[in-house]
């Protein structure tokens, strides 16, 4: 039986690989036009690459930049400690860069969140409403805080996790 499985193994790769090799007997003209292979994920982990603020908050923008989610650091939840409520931001509200659009409040202390970048909240995290001890689990992943259409750029220092990290290290 293994003996079957591995004979058929070997005739498929002769097969796949007879079949990319151009013959010498075939015209050009009439053979089969090249496949051509696509990379994927090419450009996207550069532009869905994670920023960071001064002030602990993370916003990721989509392939396109017309969209963005922001949420708080692992250091700000480690920093807050047990989070009991947090206030959302309202879905279609306008905001510039800078504004304060919600706040996290937490047994030791209360923080606000601020927003790096202007534009519209499209959507906001509604588990959090019912759960907020969710952010301190996972508050850069499925614990985010709010989506918004974009309008203009970042404002303010920008770092990378590397440069945030040696930031928050310094602190």
């Amino acid at each position: 039986m293994a003996a079957h499985f591995s004979v058929a193994r070997a005739a498929r790769q002769l097969s796949s690989s007879a079949a990319r090799r151009p013959s010498a007997f075939v015209c050009q003209r009439w053979q089969r036009p090249a496949i051509v292979e696509r990379r994927l994920f090419s450009g996207s982990a550069a532009v869905r690459e994670k920023k960071y603020t001064e002030d602990h908050e993370w916003i990721e923008l989509s392939a396109d930049g017309k969209t963005c989610t922001l949420g708080i650091s692992e250091y700000a939840a480690k920093a807050l400690g047990d989070v009991v409520y947090i206030e959302l931001p309202q879905v279609e509200m306008d905001v510039a860069a800078g504004d304060a659009i919600g706040a996290v409040e937490s047994v030791k202390s209360a923080s606000d969140i601020l927003t790096p970048i202007g534009g519209t909240v499209t959507e906001v995290n509604d588990a959090l409403q019912e759960k907020p001890g969710q952010i301190n689990k996972d508050p850069e992943g499925e614990s985010w805080i709010a989506r918004l259409k974009v309008e203009g750029e970042p404002e303010g220092k920008m770092m990378s996790k590397e440069e945030y990290t040696a930031f928050t290290e310094e602190a």
